[in-house]
């Protein structure tokens, strides 16, 4: 372990806490392009060199980003990513994927097979350019930030490595479905905003509306109005959300796709194959892109590093619960910046791709403190809590019994959550539990004795009785200070039907998994007893001594999630108590 940094001074998979990376050159014009794919299809591109390197026969390595946000705005001189990587000496090219923005063809969904073949076409593009050294590092966040993954896909020679941040590792349990519950807020909020999007409308932060995508070319607009009627045949990806439950599931919408086609997950092998060197970031309360990179860390063999700290989505805004008010959490943006600065230039020099093994960067809430792992999951000790009786959480299961929970579909939870965050990257904040824990079953501990630090996978065990075939489960992860403060430290939820444990998922190092596959359905059978198992998304988080633990327990959010069943009379649940009843069991890291 280490407190800031893993490996020698020079290694790729150090880890910088401050500093800054310099940038000694401006930003020159912005060149639009169309580039045409092997189908015909034409893909918008943005260009843009140094000023002090604006001859075509300096040659430059390029940053690519592919982005279904809009590559620049129309009448605006530069973007945001070129003018994050341009002064440090880079060409970047900027392109909007296929069906949106001022590119043509369609989008159904998200990486469909034409739009992740084109990022082949567009490297090859690249290194034919007289300004192209023939090294490119993919990069991006969010969508971006895959496109960057399925780049790597590709297996092409000029690509030396890629950054992507805060993406997802699989889209079904990392965003859209986790614990198989239909994450409706992301579904449709997000689906229907990219879809006005490939219709050029956008509404800017002061309410305005934007002038639109920056057209290409001498006749920018009329090839621009062409495009949009391209992006007209299709629906939103909202639309073939609400046909989804299982992963295999096939919406008429997507012609046929399921999100299997469209998970970096299920091509881990040919990842492997290409021995990309990548740096990937998360966020331990950024929707499942944690338990996205927490995976990628096993499954994957490449040359690695991620960096896992306390943040929204896109790393700009850090929230640790458990830390005093006015501490610094670092390392701030501009040296998140400077460490993927020197990533880039690893992977340029060719040092990356010569390096062996993979490197695992966390921060751990209330301590403060950033420590270094080439293994997942730590050694931890597992520590077993029962839901006992009087509510408690007790390290003994006591007496036989069970506590009821009438659904109420219309109970909510705190907006600025994990998953709004991953829909408009701002900040979160649970506050105060308690106002929501009161409608729930909570099961408190009593006061911890000495510090306790919990890292890794939470996992819950409920024995439950429902009226119902079917429901959602959730289950919180909290802490209580000494004033009955209680703070949000993680959560999970399960959908009973996918309840039925995979016991061959190469995951299963980190608990309890489900497949999620239509073939492993098991609904519950009203009256009859059944078990659920499931993880909570990781956390790292030293406890002090003098809180409490509490677990709460409820049956649905309406404020992110879809109700389950949809219909009917929502289910009344029972939560079995006593030896063969609940509990969760809690990584320990000993002193």
């Amino acid at each position: 372990m280490s407190r800031s940094r893993q490996g020698t001074p020079n290694s790729i998979f150090r880890f910088d806490l401050d500093g800054a990376a310099a940038m000694p050159f401006k930003i020159g014009h912005v060149e639009s392009t169309y580039v045409t794919m092997r189908d015909g299809v034409k893909l918008a591109l943005d260009v843009s060199r140094p000023l002090d390197k604006a001859d075509p026969s300096t040659s430059l390595d390029t940053i690519l980003i592919m982005t279904r946000y809009w590559r620049g705005i129309k009448g605006r001189p530069s973007n945001h990513l070129a003018d994050q990587f341009v002064p440090h000496g880079y060409a970047v090219v900027v392109g909007d994927v296929r069906g949106t923005g001022a590119s043509f063809g369609v989008w159904p969904y998200h990486r469909a097979r034409d739009e992740t073949l084109d990022f082949s076409e567009v490297l090859d593009w690249i290194v034919a350019q007289p300004w192209s050294t023939g090294r490119v590092v993919g990069y991006g966040f969010s969508y971006t930030a895959i496109t960057a993954d399925w780049m790597a896909e590709r297996n092409h020679v000029a690509l030396k490595g890629i950054i992507p941040r805060f993406p997802d590792y699989d889209p079904y349990e990392d965003d859209y479905f986790p614990g198989g519950v239909p994450n409706a807020f992301i579904g449709q909020t997000w689906g229907n905003r990219v879809k006005d999007l490939d219709r050029n409308l956008l509404t800017l932060a002061d309410g305005e509306k934007s002038v639109g995508v920056r057209p290409v070319c001498s006749n920018g607009e009329a090839e621009l109005h062409a495009a949009l009627r391209d992006h007209e045949r299709v629906p939103s990806v909202w639309e073939g959300f609400r046909q989804v439950a299982f992963k295999d599931d096939r919406p008429a919408s997507w012609g046929g796709a399921s999100m299997l086609d469209w998970s970096i997950q299920e091509v881990a092998d040919t990842l492997d194959s290409s021995a990309t060197p990548t740096q990937t970031w998360a966020g331990w309360f950024d929707a499942g892109t944690a338990q996205g990179a927490i995976r990628r860390f096993l499954r994957q063999s490449y040359p690695m590093n991620v960096i896992i700290g306390p943040w929204n989505h896109g790393g700009e805004i850090p929230y640790d619960p458990l830390l005093g008010p006015g501490k610094t959490i670092l390392p701030t943006t501009p040296t998140q910046q400077a460490n993927d600065i020197r990533f880039a230039d690893a992977c340029f020099s060719g040092q990356a791709a010569a390096e062996q093994g993979k490197v695992l960067h966390y921060y751990t809430l209330g301590e403060g403190v950033w420590k270094s792992t080439r293994s997942w999951p730590p050694r931890a000790t597992l520590r077993r809590w029962h839901m006992a009786n009087n509510f408690g959480l007790s390290a003994s299961p006591g007496e036989m019994g069970f506590d009821t929970l009438q659904v109420d579909p219309a109970l909510g939870d705190v907006r600025s959550n994990r998953w709004a965050t991953n829909n408009d990257a701002g900040k979160v904040d649970y506050g105060d539990r308690q106002q929501f824990d009161a409608a729930r079953l909570c099961y408190t501990s009593e006061p911890l004795t000495g510090d306790v630090e919990i890292t890794g996978h939470v996992v819950v065990h409920l024995n439950i009785t429902s009226t119902r075939e079917d429901g959602n489960f959730f289950a919180y992860l909290e802490a209580v200070k000494p004033d009955g403060v209680s703070c949000y430290l993680t959560d999970g939820q399960l959908r009973a039907l996918h309840r039925k444990v995979w016991a061959d998922s190469p995951f299963s190092a980190l608990g309890a998994q489900h497949s999620y596959l239509r073939r492993d359905a098991e609904p519950l059978i009203p009256g009859e007893a059944a078990i659920l198992t499931f993880t909570l998304h990781p956390i790292s988080a030293r406890v002090p001594a003098g809180y409490r633990l509490r677990v709460c327990l409820a049956g649905s959010d309406k404020t992110t999630f879809a109700n389950v069943p949809v219909d009917g009379e929502p289910p009344i649940l029972q939560f079995h108590r006593g030896p063969t009843g609940c509990y969760i069991d809690l990584p320990i890291i000993e002193p």
